[in-house]
């Protein structure tokens, strides 16, 4: 089930929506990285690590969207971290009384039975501006940014050269953008924090989809880019991830793009803008 991708760093994907887990490995345990989808996938990697005799020291959640936030008793109680931010979105979620119903709508239908919520959304939050992980492994650098979620961070795990992207950078998703006054600025924000840091990286794992080397990264990077410039212009970017070039099973990707291409100059329109 898992996969190695770098000395030290392993990645296990999901069946649904190419979901990557990332382990990396520390001095008395391993930190892992958004630890995917289902109850059998989570106990399976739970059960790797115990044969690999490797404990969880340490969880972290790129962002708060549901596919993020999950967790198995299996890998234990070690701390669960995630930027300030994330951690107050999950708070105010956490505390409506419907937080379970509001987040079980939100499943695909094929895995909802099989999601398990009793740990969800559990994360200790970093003081705001933290940049390096504190765990007992190689250094880990956080890139907190405004794209895609509220909190969103990117860790580098610098003398590995490994960038965990969460929900950025992938070949199958086209970008995702937040519920924010300007979300395409703010999802072309993100995209410069990465690029000040894909020198570094020699290994790409984006939230979805395939694992990457060095010479893909600046190439994702200018893909994601030339997407937000298209939104923000109006128009339907030349993307292979819509349209008849999408990757089987990946063509409902268009719909995401055709409404945030709608609500987008449609947002224009409404600021009295040119839509």
């Amino acid at each position: 089930m898992l996969r190695q991708v770098a000395d030290g760093v392993l990645v296990h994907q999901s069946e649904l929506l190419e979901n990557n887990t990332v382990v990396v490995q520390g001095r008395a345990g391993v930190l892992l990285v958004d630890p995917g989808l289902t109850r059998d996938e989570m106990a399976t990697v739970a059960n790797d690590l115990r044969e690999m005799g490797q404990p969880v020291v340490a969880g972290f959640a790129t962002h708060p969207d549901w596919d993020h936030v999950l967790w198995h008793p299996e890998f234990g109680d070690a701390p669960r971290y995630g930027t300030a931010r994330c951690a107050e979105y999950l708070r105010d979620l956490l505390a409506n009384p419907d937080w379970r119903a509001r987040v079980t709508e939100g499943l695909p239908p094929e895995i909802a039975e099989d999601v398990p919520l009793d740990l969800f959304g559990l994360i200790t939050g970093l003081p705001a501006d933290t940049v390096w992980l504190p765990w007992d492994g190689p250094r880990v650098r956080i890139v907190e940014h405004p794209a895609h979620a509220p909190g969103h961070a990117a860790l580098l795990i610098e003398d590995r050269g490994v960038l965990v992207a969460g929900d950025m950078l992938s070949d199958v998703l086209v970008p995702m953008l937040d519920d924010t006054a300007d979300p395409v600025a703010d999802y072309l924000v993100g995209l410069q924090r990465l690029e000040s840091v894909a020198g570094d990286v020699k290994v790409l794992v984006p939230g979805h989809g395939s694992v990457c080397g060095a010479d893909e990264v600046r190439a994702r990077i200018d893909q994601d880019r030339a997407y937000g410039h298209a939104l923000r212009d109006g128009r339907t970017a030349d993307d292979p991830r819509i349209g008849p070039s999408a990757k089987p099973g990946w063509e409902w990707v268009v719909d995401v793009h055709e409404g945030q291409l709608q609500r987008v100059t449609q947002g224009e329109a409404g600021d009295g803008t040119p839509g």
